[in-house]
């Protein structure tokens, strides 16, 4: 079933991409045939400012989080053999310190839902019954419509394996970066304790170049920016809200 085709979508959609098109031919003249592309990191950044409410929101509740793990371990310790009472007792602490378990879902949401749309305006022909202008754009001669995989498949040119490249490199860069500085905190008991499972974290740092490989250009340079947005604003609201000695 092709959800775009229902009503409330397909306006969406259409908005989109209009609102898209508009401003990369405003970027026509400083940008030339990289209109698009620079439309897409434009369209990004707005993201992630109007999300940085959420991101000191998230800085908050990590510190939160940190604070309170002790005390989660040692609800897990006393009632490991009632799961229903740990269950009670967990969201008891969490209520009388005004927490929540579910707090940084928001941004993985939005994005998952940017990343989407971006995803359909640069692969779908039409947009709400006419032709798609999007799929013609490129960047550097990387077609914006185009995945890795498929660029690839189609005989990969050297200005496209350029481009490709500096995304990827960029993305691992950040991931590396990332994972150094922002090293997952490990409890010495509990599954997250098991053997491996550190290094399974720290994989789990490089899924978006991953990820980057099977979207089309154009969702990989949303990709980019958004990881070296977050790496900056973790960066500079780890400093204002510092976790806790363990």
């Amino acid at each position: 079933m092709d959800i775009f085709a229902l009503p409330p979508l397909t306006l969406l959609l259409d908005g989109a991409y209009r609102a898209l098109l508009a401003l990369s031919y405003l970027f026509e003249p400083v940008a030339s045939t990289n209109a698009a592309a620079l439309a897409v990191v434009a369209v990004t950044v707005v993201v992630r400012i109007v999300l940085i409410p959420v991101g000191i929101s998230q800085a908050k509740a990590e510190q939160m989080r940190a604070r309170l793990a002790p005390k989660l371990r040692d609800l897990q310790k006393r009632h490991a053999k009632d799961r229903e009472r740990l269950q009670r007792e967990t969201l008891a602490l969490y209520k009388d310190e005004n927490a929540s378990p579910l707090a940084g879902c928001l941004p993985l949401i939005v994005q998952a839902a940017v990343v989407g749309v971006l995803y359909t305006l640069f692969l779908r022909p039409e947009i709400a019954g006419h032709p798609n202008e999007l799929l013609a754009q490129d960047l550097f001669g990387a077609p914006l419509g185009d995945s890795l995989l498929t660029a690839v498949g189609g005989g990969l040119t050297v200005s496209t394996g350029i481009v490709w490249a500096v995304v990827l490199v960029v993305i691992l860069i950040v991931a590396e970066i990332t994972r150094r500085v922002f090293r997952p905190q490990v409890p010495d008991e509990g599954p997250l304790a098991a053997p491996g499972m550190l290094g399974v974290l720290n994989a789990l740092h490089y899924l978006t170049a991953v990820f980057a490989v099977f979207v089309p250009l154009a969702a990989a340079l949303y990709l980019v920016v958004t990881v070296s947005w977050t790496l900056a604003q973790r960066a500079v609201l780890r400093r204002r809200y510092p976790l806790p000695s363990q």
